[in-house]
């Protein structure tokens, strides 16, 4: 895009309207205009570097690791009841750091995109479990329960279907 200003400046500077800039480099008219505009104020160095596109950030890169350390502290030091972080908690703790209110939406796009995050899933286990107990159930036990007849007999693998129950009278 650079390179496109900088042929239109020196298209402008040859006395090409902003109709033929628009046209040999397809752009629109509006563009060539703006285009034009700053190459008037500004010669062929206002047309070098367009700046940076899009809003600004609300919250500073300083604020972000403020924010960061926040969350390094974890969920409960920042005043919630356990150890898990959602969206809505970071948003919340981002708020209180910041003084900047995000959506959830938009506190994943920070956390993805300037934080370099990913999303964690706990594994969901239950603290009182015996993983040596599940193993030899799941390797002793569970073939016997699994071929076990059913209530009508048959095989719990059976793939018969049951016929449909009758009304009562």
């Amino acid at each position: 895009m650079t390179e496109r200003r900088l042929r239109a400046g020196t298209m402008f500077a040859k006395g090409s309207s902003q109709a033929d800039v628009a046209r040999a480099l397809e752009v629109s008219r509006v563009t060539a205009s703006q285009w034009h505009a700053t190459w008037s104020e500004n010669g062929l160095a206002g047309l070098r570097g367009a700046g940076r596109a899009g809003r600004l950030p609300l919250i500073t890169d300083e604020q972000l690791e403020k924010v960061e350390e926040a969350l390094a502290k974890g969920p409960t030091k920042n005043g919630f009841p356990n150890e898990l972080w959602t969206l809505a908690r970071i948003s919340t703790v981002i708020e209180t750091v910041t003084g900047v209110s995000y959506s959830t939406t938009q506190t994943w796009s920070i956390l993805r995109e300037r934080l370099g995050w990913s999303r964690q899933r706990p594994a969901r286990r239950a603290a009182e479990a015996d993983q040596d107990a599940i193993t030899a159930w799941a390797r002793d036990r569970w073939p016997v329960v699994k071929r076990t007849p059913d209530a009508a007999g048959r095989g719990s693998s059976s793939k018969t279907s049951r016929a449909p129950r009758s009304s009562p009278p």
